[in-house]
């Protein structure tokens, strides 16, 4: 199972691919070291903030354990519809409660992206650790043009 671990550190994210299995079984607010995501993150210190899973479901802090549970949710998160009557007068309807689906906070096999934020930050600087170099065809397509 291949995961995509977004990384966010001060106003900058980066995405992660990897294949860790010693993420399966933690959960969001848990804290998790950069090695266990990918040798790159060596001594970063990782909080898990969200997740989501195959289906695009969102993982709720508030639910227990790895399952689908249809919750009953005030106004947040995928509140777009809004009661009989309202119309286009109140932005944010008062006593607006839907049922949604959504994932417990239990990382498991479902799961497809994860959020996450450092809490410390390792050896390496940040910025340094996902650099990309301009490609090679972006060259070669401006010294043609010249």
């Amino acid at each position: 199972m291949t995961f995509k671990i977004n990384v966010s550190h001060k106003g900058k994210a980066y995405k992660v691919e990897t294949e860790a299995e010693k993420l399966v079984g933690t959960s969001i607010g848990e804290t998790v070291k950069g090695e266990d995501v990918s040798e790159e993150l060596a001594g970063y210190e990782l909080e898990i903030t969200g997740t989501s899973d195959k289906s695009g479901f969102t993982g709720m802090s508030n639910i227990e354990g790895p399952n689908l549970k249809k919750a009953l949710l005030g106004y947040g998160k995928g509140m777009h519809m809004k009661p009989k009557g309202e119309g286009k007068i109140n932005r944010k309807p008062k006593g607006l409660r839907l049922r949604k689906t959504v994932r417990g906070k239990e990382i498991s096999s479902a799961t497809v992206q994860i959020n996450t934020k450092v809490m410390k930050e390792g050896s390496k600087k940040f910025d340094d650790l996902f650099k990309t170099e301009a490609p090679a065809e972006d060259a070669a397509s401006e010294e043609t043009k010249e």
